[in-house]
């Protein structure tokens, strides 16, 4: 009875990490809709998502860092709760909380937006940006990798594998496309909107899914 007790304990708590995971992404994505409509003079492909910090409406994208990297760190306590302890799952988390950590530092650090003077704010965001993108989509590849290993998690291992396929597209379009005349902020787009399929799809299953 204790045990299952404690079961159904965890259960709950990977339940609320989840939903304030979800939350914090649905904000996020729904601000980023938003603000390409309140900025129409930020041409999306040639600008960064990060541009939208500059200027008019600022804080909107500011606060999206942020519940960014809340969602992320909600995600990371959901996980953990959920039975993930496996050497990989736990690089992928710390890789996860990595990121977060990198998201308040973006969101610190405004960048510089084309043609304007370079900034030390400018350079540390760029900092940020490299070390965000790589560690999410070197997560996504550990923790798809774990989720073979648990029994919760193992029936999303290949809808998991299948987004994470989607990262590694928008992660190296993203980087090609890193050139003059190249229209770098549509990739910078695609990158986010398959990590968003990807953080939602993995917390609406942690949110489903049944003790292991």
């Amino acid at each position: 009875m204790a045990i299952e007790n404690a079961g159904k304990g965890s259960r709950s708590t990977s339940v609320a990490f989840a939903t304030a995971a979800l939350a914090c992404f649905i904000y996020a994505a729904v601000a980023l809709l938003t603000l390409h409509f309140l900025r129409p003079d930020y041409a999306p492909a040639t600008n960064f998502i990060s541009n939208y910090a500059v200027g008019r409406y600022g804080w909107v994208m500011t606060i999206w860092f942020l519940a960014m990297s809340c969602g992320l760190l909600a995600l990371v306590a959901g996980l953990h709760t959920s039975g993930l302890r496996s050497i990989t799952a736990r690089l992928g988390m710390f890789l996860l909380l990595v990121a977060a950590i990198g998201l308040v530092v973006s969101a610190a650090f405004p960048t510089d937006i084309p043609g304007a003077p370079s900034t030390r704010s400018g350079a540390i965001h760029d900092q940020s940006f490299l070390v965000n993108v790589g560690s999410i989509f070197i997560a996504s590849i550990l923790l798809s990798a774990s989720f073979g290993t648990h029994p919760a998690w193992r029936p999303f291992r290949r809808t998991a594998w299948m987004l994470t396929s989607l990262i590694l597209a928008g992660f190296v379009i993203q980087f090609l496309t890193l050139h003059k005349g190249m229209p770098y902020g549509l990739a910078n787009r695609f990158f986010v909107l398959v990590l968003f399929a990807w953080l939602f799809g993995v917390s609406l299953r942690l949110r489903s899914q049944t003790p292991g």
